[in-house]
């Protein structure tokens, strides 16, 4: 404790009675150094995939590795805003194996792998930018979650992802459901998949879950998930959603119970 406010409590305790002596525990934790207060939550970020193994290619010909690392990055920022703790997992893209991500993350509190995606190769239309033959699909686009139901706190892992899912959609940002045709749904109308083999969801000791982040292989969205500015504002969502989640949500009693599957999503126009 500093001595200045050693000194405060002194004379707070000698001059204090009635009803402010009550406060002094209160004082007393707010004057301790940073380190002896309660810890805010930890959240492990993670790359999701490597230098070497860059995952999908997006439209115009990046690798997805370093919008995951982008996205990583600003999350980072936004949850350190907010008081949380961040841990980086794959900061530098030269992580050994996907068991070793879960176990990088020990000790958090939550752990989201950042992840872009992609569409099947049967649906990709072939075309040129800049002297390159590359490939896209304008057809899909937005961000979707995943967990796992080998995780041991498949509850919590599920209140988190609708969490960001919720908080993403009130700021505007629209879903994809071309995943439901292959995961099942923890909750429809949120875009939460499960995908109990992801092999960084279900060994991680902590609750998990995995947010694709748009579809870099359709050449608008590319750009979006490329702008800084896009980015900073998709995660300021998640890390308001994730600071919520940790700090004063509540999970279901188990997994059936916090399984939404089938509510369907609002109508977004049309007949």
């Amino acid at each position: 404790m500093t001595t200045m406010a050693s000194g405060f409590l002194t004379s707070l305790r000698a001059g204090c009675a009635g009803f402010c002596r009550p406060l002094i525990p209160l004082l007393t934790l707010i004057c301790l150094p940073l380190p002896l207060q309660a810890a805010s939550p930890l959240v492990a970020i993670d790359f999701g995939h490597t230098l070497a193994a860059h995952g999908a290619t997006s439209a115009r010909g990046r690798g997805e590795f370093h919008f995951n690392r982008d996205l990583g990055k600003a999350l980072a920022v936004a949850l350190r805003k907010r008081g949380l703790r961040v841990r980086i997992v794959n900061g530098d893209g030269r992580i050994e194996s996907l068991q070793a991500r879960p176990a990088a993350a020990e000790g958090a509190e939550l752990l989201v792998s950042i992840h872009h995606d992609s569409v099947s190769a049967q649906l990709l239309k072939a075309w040129e930018w800049q002297g390159r033959q590359l490939d896209y699909n304008d057809d899909y686009a937005g961000h979707s979650l995943f967990v796992s139901r080998d995780n041991p706190d498949t509850a919590r892992s599920i209140l988190c992802a609708r969490a960001i899912g919720a908080r993403l959609q009130r700021m505007g940002f629209v879903p994809t459901h071309k995943n439901g045709l292959l995961r099942a749904y923890a909750d429809r109308e949120l875009a939460v998949h499960y995908y109990d083999g992801l092999a960084v969801l279900r060994h991680a000791r902590m609750p998990a879950l995995l947010f694709e982040a748009g579809v870099i292989k359709n050449r608008d969205e590319e750009l979006l998930l490329a702008d800084p500015a896009y980015q900073a504002k998709m995660a300021d969502g998640m890390a308001t959603a994730i600071a919520a989640c940790l700090q004063s949500g509540v999970p279901a009693d188990d997994e059936a119970g916090a399984d939404r599957p089938d509510v369907l999503p609002p109508a977004t126009g049309g007949d």
